[in-house]
C-alpha cells in the first residue's frame, strides 16, 4: 500500500503550518501566505496545474497583504490603545469626597469603588465632604478632581 501525497495536500499542509506560525507571532504576515496556500490547495483540488497554483498563491497572498493585513493591524492597534487598566482607568470616573478637600490645610480624600484616594481640587477650591466629583488627572497616588 503506497501513500501518495497530492499537490492539494501539500498546499493544505503549508497553509496549516503557516496558521500555526501566525498563532505564535500574531503579526498578520503568515496568515496572508496561509490564505494564499489555502486557495492554491482549492485550485489544485479542482485540477489546476502547478503553474496556476503558484500564480494563485502569489496573487492571493499579495492581495491579502495589500487589503487584509493593514485592516487587521489597524483594528488590533486601535483596541489595545482604547483599553485603560488599573489606575489609568480612574480618569473620567465619578467619585465622592470622603474628607474635605482644602489645599491650605493639606487635606482631601475621595472614595472610588470602595477605595479611598488622596485628592486635590483642579482649581485649588475647597470641596466639602459628600460632594460628587469627577477625576480629571492621576499623579502617582494623588487624584485631581473637579466638581460637576
Amino acid at each position: 500500500m503506497d501513500f501518495i501525497i497530492t499537490s492539494w495536500q501539500i498546499w493544505l499542509i503549508i497553509a496549516i503550518l503557516l496558521v500555526i506560525v501566525e498563532i505564535c507571532t500574531a503579526a498578520f504576515g503568515s496568515i496572508c501566505f496561509a490564505i494564499g496556500a489555502g486557495f492554491s490547495a482549492l485550485a489544485a483540488g479542482l485540477g489546476a496545474g502547478l503553474t496556476w497554483q503558484i500564480i494563485i498563491f502569489a496573487v492571493v497572498s499579495l492581495l491579502t497583504f495589500i487589503f487584509l493585513r493593514p485592516f487587521m493591524l489597524k483594528f488590533m492597534d486601535r483596541k489595545s490603545k482604547d483599553v485603560k487598566t488599573n489606575a489609568d482607568a480612574l480618569v473620567g470616573r465619578k467619585a465622592v469626597v470622603s474628607e474635605r478637600i482644602d489645599a491650605s490645610q493639606l487635606t482631601g480624600r475621595v472614595a472610588v469603588d470602595g477605595d479611598d484616594w488622596k485628592a486635590v481640587s483642579e482649581d485649588g477650591s475647597v470641596i466639602e465632604k459628600g460632594t460628587p466629583v469627577e477625576i480629571v488627572k492621576l499623579d502617582s497616588i494623588i487624584l485631581t478632581v473637579k466638581q460637576y
